[in-house]
């Protein structure tokens, strides 16, 4: 499987870690978005796409973050969950490698073509 495009779109927000999203597409045939490149105390790293957890209201149905002790529709206490979550804790991924060769191919061309596009060498997409 071979990346076939790979596109940028910079972000600036004042005080966030959050420097891009990307999408790629595998051999022109299937497309990952939302795909974050984020800066971290060791360096630019890729975060794959992800959900926050949520669980059903017990009265309404309403799905409301796995963290929050009402809910956001009807108001009802919501049953609270057994432990703390982190925050990796709270989030899934959509999609994501599994082995770990893969994960690396994925990061080193997000990682150049943010590169490129950040020094204005590559197409630069709407920032976000």
């Amino acid at each position: 499987m071979e990346i076939t495009e790979t596109r940028i779109s910079l972000v600036e927000r004042p005080n966030s870690r959050l420097r891009a999203y990307a999408s790629i597409t595998f051999d022109d045939s299937f497309v990952i978005r939302d795909i974050r490149i984020i800066e971290g105390k060791k360096g630019l790293f890729v975060a794959m796409p992800s959900k926050k957890m949520q669980r059903p209201c017990a009265r309404c149905g309403f799905k409301n973050p796995i963290t929050h002790k009402f809910c956001g529709s009807c108001g009802v206490s919501l049953n609270p969950i057994g432990q703390k979550l982190s925050p990796s804790q709270q989030h899934r991924d959509l999609a994501h490698p599994i082995k770990t060769e893969f994960r690396e191919y994925i990061q080193k061309k997000v990682l150049e073509e943010y590169e490129k596009v950040k020094s204005g060498k590559a197409k630069n997409y709407p920032q976000q």
